[in-house]
């Protein structure tokens, strides 16, 4: 199935339906082979349809466009396109696609960005201690202990934060910073993290925290209004790695390189010269604005410290040596600015799920969904029992029918049975502690995707505007396919039609201004194998059809064959060959050539002579043939008095 969605228009468009504005029912507009045809979709499809035309295109003069798509629809149905596999796989997957926007709590993330932006007005100077967060029930309980158990012994005083993080941190970095990050800002860090270095109190330490990277106690030191950003210039030279010897002299080298800034050099210029950062380099030395948290201490120190147009003297970080010229500064931007890079800042971590858990929670409640909490213990009981979990348990466990899952609307009901079906293959080698976990890992979660797909089934009842978009998808793939069934593939395939075609029209084509030479054109790699190539071909009496494939058979790589329409100017060669005038002078691998089975012709004689001009109109041809058809096959009823309504609303906003 091709992923190509056709319809009657392809632009997007805004605005209350006028219908909806002073109705609140959806009437049938008509009827397509005895399929109901709400008001709605024809208004949807016709406004978007105007949001691209220079002009209001009239609504009888569109409705008979729109009859005609919903014919062609109707056709493919009766075809039986719409139950075949690929269309249900494919349209299941559009499916899924539309509704996602429509299973997220838009407060939640409205809110949520927004207070990402207040934090981005504060900095917060903190430390943490990392420590692994290890596979399995039992490991993760007890590192998480371990790390509660330290925390307590730092609040307590028993032990320095300090040396806690250098004993115990598994953050590379804690070897030289002994857990004191500094200063970050919102949207820097995981969510996680982020929320717990700013909803702790200065002078606190956070709760065990999870992120992917581990398992984190976050101490807040200081918080501090934003700095704000800052745009610089630097040049570096790199001493990682490097012995003595080699890192004075790059001392020596960014020494000399200041004094030339420092009394008028081009900054720009010696920063693409000099400057051992790749990235930067070639920009003159350029990096785009940025706030605290995002480069090492003493670079971000000092590009804050300076003024506008200063440069620093040269400094060292862990990388090198640096100096650094500041460009600008300024506070953090509006929210309006801002929101479009949070948004997009959300979508690249765990924050995106935020407001999904939201309407998901909304979901399970709207749909009753219930766990039989007396089932649970008892299949909880029965892996404890069993000491594992173990693909003897999970074979008897799938076969177990009891619902344990119930949801309003169509009463669908999960059994047991289901979830240890849809546990992966890997779950079936656990210890009875894991393996209750995992159980009740995927509770919870096919109880959220029982609750979501009940909403995205209901999704089409309860919103109209999902449904057209739904509709509109929908019958753009069922449109494409039969289209494509008796138009295009008919008339690439059907040679006696377009032939046929062609024979009977062939006034239509008789249109050009200048004899064409039609013929074939053979290439070689030398006169030689020219020569051999002519003798063949009239030795062996080769088909026209069969030429390319003879010649490629006995002569390989040194020969190409060419089927050749042109007029006299379009091809040099050709103008040398059948008009008279002189042989260009061979060039590159084809030196040779000769012309075969040509001749001269005043009009198109066959389809191949014009074959895009007739394909192009014979396809039309079908699709009047078709269309006239479908008004003969299919009946179409237009509620005149619910058109004649919506046209006087569409009147009355104008």
């Amino acid at each position: 199935m091709k992923k190509v969605l056709l319809s009657l228009t392809i632009a997007a468009m805004g605005g209350m339906s006028l219908w909806a504005a002073s109705k609140d029912a959806d009437p049938v507009l008509m009827t397509v082979n005895k399929k109901p045809v709400k008001l709605s979709e024809f208004e949807y499809l016709y406004q978007k349809n105007n949001a691209q035309q220079l002009a209001t295109q009239p609504i009888e003069e569109y409705l008979d466009l729109f009859v005609v798509y919903k014919l062609k629809v109707a056709d493919a149905e009766a075809a039986g396109i719409a139950d075949n596999d690929a269309f249900v796989n494919e349209y299941a997957g559009y499916k899924r696609d539309l509704s996602e926007p429509y299973l997220v709590d838009q407060s939640a993330r409205d809110s949520l960005v927004r207070s990402i932006y207040d934090r981005m007005k504060t900095e917060v100077d903190v430390s943490h201690i990392m420590v692994e967060r290890p596979y399995g029930a039992a490991a993760t309980a007890a590192k998480k202990a371990m790390l509660d158990s330290l925390r307590t012994e730092i609040l307590a005083g028993h032990a320095d934060f300090a040396t806690v993080a250098d004993t115990y941190s598994i953050d590379p970095a804690a070897k030289q910073n002994h857990g004191h990050m500094g200063y970050i800002v919102a949207g820097a860090f995981p969510y996680t993290f982020e929320d717990a270095a700013y909803n702790t109190p200065v002078g606190e330490i956070s709760p065990v925290i999870e992120t992917q990277f581990g398992y984190h106690i976050v101490k807040v030191n200081a918080t501090r209004d934003a700095l704000g950003q800052v745009k610089v210039q630097h040049i570096l030279k790199l001493t990682r790695g490097l012995n003595e010897a080699d890192q004075a002299a790059k001392k020596a080298a960014i020494d000399s390189i200041y004094n030339v800034v420092k009394n008028g050099g081009d900054f720009s210029e010696v920063a693409r010269i000099e400057s051992e950062d790749p990235g930067s380099a070639r920009n003159g030395g350029l990096i785009e604005w940025f706030s605290t948290g995002r480069m090492v201490p003493e670079f971000e120190a000092t590009s804050f410290a300076l003024a506008n147009g200063e440069i620093s003297e040269p400094f060292a970080t862990a990388y090198g040596y640096h100096i650094v010229k500041r460009l600008d500064w300024k506070q953090v931007d509006s929210y309006e600015e801002m929101a479009p890079r949070i948004n997009a800042m959300i979508d690249r971590d765990d924050r995106q799920y935020i407001p999904v858990r939201a309407k998901t929670k909304q979901l399970r409640a709207k749909y009753n969904t219930t766990i039989n909490q007396a089932l649970v213990d008892e299949v909880r009981n029965t892996i404890t029992q069993y000491g594992r979990l173990d693909t003897t348990l999970v074979a008897q466990l799938v076969k177990d029918e009891r619902i344990i899952i119930t949801l309003d609307g169509d009463n669908e009901e999960i059994t047991v049975g289901d979830i240890f079906a849809a546990l992966p293959s890997h779950f079936s080698a656990l210890p009875a502690d894991d393996a209750n976990g995992s159980f009740m890992q995927r509770l919870e979660e096919v109880a959220d995707e029982a609750a979501v797909n009940a909403e995205r089934e209901n999704l089409a009842k309860e919103n109209m505007e999902y449904r057209n978009l739904l509709n509109e998808y929908r019958d753009g793939m069922l449109l494409f396919e039969i289209s494509d069934r008796n138009v295009w593939t008919r008339s690439k395939e059907d040679a006696e039609g377009i032939k046929a075609y062609f024979e009977a029209n062939k006034a239509k084509y008789a249109t050009w201004t200048a004899p064409k030479f039609k013929g074939y054109v053979v290439f070689a790699t030398s006169d030689s194998i020219k020569n051999a190539a002519q003798s063949y071909i009239a030795a062996n009496n080769i088909a026209n059809e069969n030429l390319v494939e003879a010649l490629r058979s006995e002569f390989g790589k040194d020969v190409k064959v060419e089927r050749v329409l042109a007029a006299e100017g379009d091809n040099s060669i050709i103008d040398g060959l059948a008009f008279g005038k002189p042989a260009p002078s061979p060039t590159g691998k084809w030196i040779a050539y000769f012309a075969h089975d040509g001749k001269i012709i005043d009009q198109p004689e066959e389809v191949a002579d014009e074959r895009g001009a007739i394909t192009t109109d014979y396809q039309n041809a079908l699709e009047q043939e078709w269309v006239k058809s479908l008004k003969k096959k299919y009946k179409v009823k237009v509620n005149q008095k619910v058109l004649k309504e919506y046209k006087a609303s569409v009147e009355a906003n104008k």
